[in-house]
């Protein structure tokens, strides 16, 4: 089987006519077996041949097999240059071994060369095409052999070959498709991998941004509440020292008030380090802007109205819309400590479709268009505002006073709000994810300006 088998096995490993495997070439193992099957069956005829023909017919079948051989080795290499090759080299290898089945009545053996050409179309064809291929080489058998055999015992011979080319081609379909799903699996695995590495670097996307927020976060929480306190200890300790030379008898009380913020100071650092306080559920946000306001008046001199409309069972703010509205409120209130100029404000409250939040002073006021108020207060308020989906608007002017409004969607379509006798106005963009705030052009904060 040397020469017969290394061509064979030569032709096998160039079975398909392109270079992906999936488009009817075998790999490894399957290309060596087909070039196995190839090389016995081609190997049975020339032993056929050379045991069963005297020395004439004996070289007519030679030379029939070889010219088959030479089709079926120049096959790939043509096929890839013109694809109906193909089917042309099909027809011709039928004719060879047709030509073979007619030598003698013992040359029906050739009829099992015709699997080979089976097989080939098997995974080049469709199914259906390979099932009409079959049948002619059926129809080719039993014609050749009739002369020699008579009807019955020519189509037994055609049954039985038949048979063989469809159990030879049902496999190397077989093989095919096994390979074709092999490699679709290895695609999907490698699909699989490369998703798996997206995601790896997404999550480590998400867990730096998650940190980056987490910091914002915490930087607002200290600015809001800590930051605050502090501030106002810094003011208590330099009242004190103006009084230890004016009246030493009243040092004693800013002490006292120094200390009580510090210690207020180093709750609300215990607090953040836990993640406390936890943010008031919608219907206790009521009841939270009052105690702040409280804390404000005993510890900023800061008197607050609270007006409430409505009623919380009807219009009840989740729980991450309160916390954020508290911190705008605590936010705002600290500008208008440190700016307005003031000691009264107005924390307004609507609890009814769409709510709405304002915090209104009478203090300086400040311009837009001078202002330096690009600092954290103002980016705090806007970015929490914006993370529960509302909208944050500023209005002010010089000497007229400030109003911050937070407003829930679905209040309509953008309006503009004016302040009572002065010429600054801010257009109010009920867009969620607005990317700011606009007063009169520009970002503004309460009070003279926004830290």
């Amino acid at each position: 089987m040397s020469a017969a088998g290394e061509a064979a096995a030569t032709a096998a490993a160039h079975t398909s006519p392109a270079a992906s495997p999936a488009r009817g070439g075998l790999l490894g193992s399957q290309r060596w077996v087909f070039a196995l099957t190839v090389a016995f069956l081609y190997t049975a005829a020339v032993l056929r041949s050379v045991l069963a023909f005297d020395d004439g017919r004996r070289l007519l079948a030679l030379a029939l097999l070889l010219a088959w051989l030479a089709l079926l080795l120049v096959e790939p290499a043509l096929s890839r240059r013109w694809r109906p090759w193909f089917a042309v080299n099909v027809v011709l290898q039928a004719a060879a071994i047709g030509m073979a089945l007619t030598l003698s009545d013992s040359s029906d053996f050739f009829a099992i060369l015709l699997a080979v050409p089976s097989m080939q179309a098997a995974m080049r064809w469709r199914v259906r095409s390979t099932e009409v291929l079959i049948g002619l080489f059926a129809l080719l058998t039993g014609l050749c052999l009739v002369a020699e055999y008579g009807a019955v015992q020519a189509a037994t011979f055609a049954a039985v070959y038949a048979g063989a080319d469809v159990f030879l081609a049902a496999y190397a379909l077989t093989t095919k498709r096994a390979t074709e799903a092999r490699l679709r699996n290895e695609a999907l695995a490698v699909d699989l991998r490369d998703t798996n590495s997206r995601l790896a670097d997404y999550a480590a996307r998400a867990e730096r941004l998650a940190g980056v927020r987490e910091r914002q976060r915490l930087a607002r929480d200290l600015h809001d509440s800590a930051t605050q306190t502090l501030f106002s200890m810094t003011l208590t300790a330099r009242s004190a020292l103006l009084l230890l030379q004016r009246s030493p008898g009243q040092v004693a009380a800013q002490l006292d008030q120094v200390d009580e913020l510090a210690r207020s100071a180093l709750r609300e650092m215990d607090a953040l380090s836990a993640e406390l306080p936890s943010p008031p559920a919608g219907d206790e946000l009521p009841a939270a802007l009052a105690r702040h306001l409280r804390e404000r008046e005993r510890t900023d001199g800061l008197a607050v109205a609270l007006e409430v409309e409505g009623e919380a069972a009807f219009a009840q703010p989740t729980p991450a819309e309160a916390a954020a509205l508290l911190r705008i409120v605590q936010e705002a209130l600290n500008n208008v400590v440190k700016h307005a100029g003031t000691s009264s404000a107005t924390v307004r409250l609507r609890l009814r479709r769409p709510c709405r939040l304002e915090i209104e002073d009478r203090g300086a006021g400040f311009d837009p268009e001078r202002a330096d108020d690009r600092g954290l207060g103002l980016d705090g308020m806007r970015e929490r505002a914006a993370e529960v989906g509302w909208t944050l608007t500023v209005t002010s002017s010089p000497g007229a006073g400030t109003s911050v409004v937070a407003e829930e969607p679905g209040s309509g379509a953008s309006v503009v709000a004016e302040e009572p006798g002065s010429d600054a106005a801010v257009v109010v963009d009920h867009t969620p994810d607005t990317e700011g705030v606009e007063t009169s052009g520009n970002e503004g904060g309460t009070g003279s300006g926004a830290e």
